[in-house]
């Protein structure tokens, strides 16, 4: 199960596109809204979505943690007190760590990229200590996969879809867009 964090004012494109890609090639996906109070989220542009659960919810099938970014959603997850104790699960079952746009300063910040390649949103990449700074806009490193911005939304999908389901599904997918 993939589970993507939408927290208030995420960045709609990162978010939904990789949800999109995902469940067209039928991995299992779960929309997580870190509000305590409610399923729904606002991205940074107005765009309201409805989760499947909340961050204080279980995750037993993890097998990737989904950061979209966007300001101020990144800070917002950055700050959520669940932001640290869903990381460290995912570390603990050896899962896949992606973050797009601003929202690898999460994994950075927390020692997640050390000695790893990465990329972020331009202006962030002090936050990504210890990280070796590329310029690609998607990259993955072994279990970290991270990408530059809304620009590389498709990309971003493309790559975490192949991690999951392999390069001939993320082709279909692809293709089946047009």
């Amino acid at each position: 199960m993939v589970y993507v964090l939408f927290a208030e004012g995420f960045e709609e494109t990162e978010a939904v596109v990789p949800v999109d890609f995902l469940r067209r090639a039928q991995i299992p996906v779960c929309m997580v809204s870190m509000n305590s109070d409610t399923l729904w989220v606002t991205g940074s542009h107005g765009i309201c979505v409805q989760c499947e659960q909340t961050a204080d919810g279980a995750f037993p099938d993890m097998e990737m943690l989904l950061l979209p970014g966007g300001m101020p959603g990144t800070r917002n997850l950055d700050e959520h007190p669940q932001m640290n104790r869903l990381l460290r699960l995912a570390l603990e079952r050896d899962c896949y760590l992606a973050a797009i746009c601003a929202a690898p300063l999460i994994l950075g910040r927390r020692g997640l990229l050390q000695k790893k390649k990465a990329v972020c949103y331009p202006g962030f990449e002090l936050e990504l200590t210890g990280a070796q700074l590329q310029k690609q806009r998607v990259v993955q490193d072994g279990k970290r996969i991270t990408a530059i911005g809304p620009g590389a939304a498709i990309e971003f999908a493309y790559t975490v879809t192949s991690v999951l389901a392999g390069k001939a599904c993320a082709d279909h997918v692809l293709e089946s867009l047009c």
